[in-house]
């Protein structure tokens, strides 16, 4: 890596990128313990045939929505083995919401915790997992499914404090 590339790296302030450039996971040891909850937001874009099977019940594979909250539950659990530097975390409690609207179905996650860092990738992987798993419980009604908008809406606790996704 050239001298300026490092230099850039070191301005940037990205925590997990060494002065050389390499990638490497944060020692969060010496932060304190605070709670801390995420919230994540997607949308599965589906074809009104699709839309009035999931209405209705009727979608082949069975209860696609309940199949989905399950799956992004589990992804929760499963975060720091999928996102190479994220931390194994207490996962304290997991919210998976899914509502089914005109154009397909928003997927919504709310983690939390009391640990040392984030739970942001929890939220993003529930939502992720959980649209997965209902596009995988569709594709024989809607071959052209899609996730679209996925990301975190609001985070608390931690050292920087509150946010929340302006409307």
């Amino acid at each position: 890596m050239s001298d300026e590339t490092t230099r850039a790296t070191q301005r940037s302030g990205l925590t997990h990128v060494r002065a050389d450039g390499s990638a490497h996971m944060v020692d969060v040891s010496a932060k304190d313990v605070t709670a801390r909850q995420a919230s994540a937001a997607g949308r599965v874009l589906l074809s009104s045939n699709a839309v009035a099977a999931l209405r209705d019940g009727n979608v082949p594979k069975g209860d696609a929505l309940a199949v989905a909250r399950i799956a992004g539950i589990q992804a929760v659990k499963r975060t720091p083995e999928l996102i190479p530097l994220a931390h194994p975390i207490a996962v304290h409690g997991v919210a998976v919401d899914l509502e089914v609207v005109d154009d397909g179905v928003e997927v919504v996650a709310t983690v939390r915790t009391a640990d040392r860092t984030g739970i942001e990738m929890e939220a993003l992987t529930a939502v992720a997992v959980a649209a997965l798993a209902l596009i995988d419980m569709v594709k024989a009604v809607d071959k052209h499914a899609r996730i679209t908008d996925v990301r975190v809406t609001a985070k608390s606790g931690g050292r920087s404090g509150d946010w929340a996704e302006q409307p």
